[in-house]
């Protein structure tokens, strides 16, 4: 592909090859996103044989994304070992405390670290980007506990230094839209359970399938949907057929209430329930 990047971003590329090259061996926590997809690729590229990409099933990972996931790795020709991790299992997870993110990377991890051993692999790495030292990121602590790598924060890679390059290497995932859990539409304190999940995935399913690229579907209350789109798209939402369509399949999933976010798609919306928490309480998740 021909597609041109600037020399601090090439330089940038080569640290993150070497970094990987210094490993020696590495299994990548790999759910199919943007990040992961692209480190699992270098890690390939670099490694070879001795990159294995791991990817974890449960409740909350769409079965979207694991398709997705699976039919790259079956492309690139990389060693994939699908486990089970069901985060509504783990003591606690359920309440949605703030830290949950925490706990469920801690479980995960765990699980990498059993499969890259029974492998001959001496680390496991993440992908956590450069920006996500500016977020709010418990799973980061589980990471450090760990011993977990991240190998594009050691490079400082940015999100959209990674799609440029994603795009350099022809990446179908270059302009993925940003992905989360489905826990995550879940207001932290609200009860997570297996059905509000699939009522989840089944409304994100729909909006995907008529076309709206960036999607989320909050869960409020155990009635409300609220609606996260792009904001470029929402002359398209409010054509009256798909107003009326989209009521319509919700509430048949489940939903009492449907709503449009008027304030459009963004990262972490959630996270403004815990905009009052202290800084020293953050610190410990």
């Amino acid at each position: 592909m021909d597609i041109m990047i600037d020399e601090a971003l090439k330089e940038k590329y080569k640290n993150l090859k070497s970094f990987l090259k210094s490993l020696g061996s590495v299994a990548v926590a790999y759910s199919g996103g943007v990040d992961s997809t692209f480190l699992v690729k270098v890690a390939y590229d670099v490694l070879g044989e001795k990159a294995l990409a791991v990817t974890a099933t449960s409740s909350t990972y769409p079965k979207r994304e694991l398709e997705d996931a699976k039919r790259f790795i079956k492309e690139i020709g990389a060693k994939h070992i699908i486990i089970e991790s069901e985060e509504l299992e783990i003591e606690g997870f359920n309440k949605n405390p703030v830290d949950r993110c925490y706990y469920c990377k801690k479980e995960l991890f765990e699980k990498i670290w059993k499969v890259a051993k029974a492998h001959g692999i001496e680390h496991v790495a993440d992908g956590s980007n450069f920006d996500d030292l500016n977020d709010f990121r418990p799973g980061m602590k589980a990471a450090c506990e760990l011993n977990v790598v991240s190998p594009l924060k050691v490079a400082k890679l940015t999100k959209e230094d990674i799609r440029k390059l994603s795009k350099y290497l022809g990446l179908p995932t270059w302009q993925k839209p940003a992905y989360a859990c489905l826990s995550s539409r879940i207001p932290y304190g609200e009860e997570i359970t297996k059905e509000k999940l699939e009522m989840i995935e089944k409304a994100e399913d729909y909006l995907i399938e008529l076309g709206f690229r960036q999607v989320r579907v909050r869960f409020h209350g155990n009635q409300l949907a609220r609606i996260e789109i792009g904001k470029e798209e929402f002359g398209r939402f409010l054509d009256e057929r798909i107003i009326e369509n989209v009521k319509n399949k919700l509430k048949e999933i489940g939903f009492v209430y449907v709503t449009l976010d008027l304030e459009g798609y963004r990262t972490g919306s959630m996270n403004l329930s815990i905009k009052n928490v202290s800084e020293k309480n953050l610190s410990e998740v």
